[in-house]
């Protein structure tokens, strides 16, 4: 029994949930620069992160988030779904998604795969080494009382950056179907929905 495909809703709400995290990664990456900046580099950081340079920096977080996302959005939503367009999620996921659709999704997958490797590694790897070089300047710093205040500027960030990497490479880095890995998806989605935005400086 083949069904049309889901509302304008559930495209919708699908391509807001991947793009607005994905541009979240960005975000974080530019983050960490800042700080990179602020700590390694105090006395030029108003040449450096001058206002048109944040205003640059945060519009093509915005731009490659939406950008990496419409594609492979626009691919799952022009399939062919089947049964009932009900997902078993929070969110319009990727996976259960995927489940509603009738024909192999291998390459689906495959490009889903590529897109979240390339979104969570590219900006992990800014974001750990704008961090490797904030802990060696700050290891450096002979005071242990301005010791304490550099990590204590980053340490929010540091957390938030854990727990959102963390949770997905755990939900988007690896195979989630099957009922057990929906849980787990399930609950580690609902977690990184929440934790997140509360420890965000």
């Amino acid at each position: 029994d083949t069904r049309p495909s889901p509302s304008q809703g559930a495209f919708s709400s699908f391509f807001l949930y991947f793009s607005l995290g994905t541009t979240e990664f960005f975000l974080l990456a530019v983050m960490s620069f800042d700080r990179y900046v602020a700590i390694c580099k105090p006395l030029r950081y108003v040449t450096i992160m001058s206002k048109r340079v944040c205003v640059q920096l945060v519009l093509c977080s915005w731009m490659a988030g939406f950008l990496l996302i419409i594609i492979p959005t626009y691919i799952i939503f022009q399939q062919p779904f089947c049964g009932p367009n009900i997902i078993n999620h929070f969110f319009c996921d990727n996976f259960p998604v995927l489940e509603l659709i009738c024909i192999d999704t291998s390459l689906i997958e495959l490009l889903g795969f590529i897109v979240a490797n390339f979104s969570i590694l590219s900006t992990l790897f800014v974001t750990a080494t704008c961090y490797g070089h904030i802990l060696h300047t700050i290891l450096c710093i002979p005071s242990a009382k301005e010791r304490q205040k550099a990590f204590s500027v980053c340490s929010s960030h540091i957390i938030v950056v854990s727990f959102t990497y963390g949770s997905c490479i755990f939900m988007y880095m690896r195979s989630g179907k099957g009922s057990q890995g929906e849980d787990r998806n399930k609950v580690v989605a609902l977690f990184n929905t929440v934790v997140p935005p509360v420890l965000n400086p």
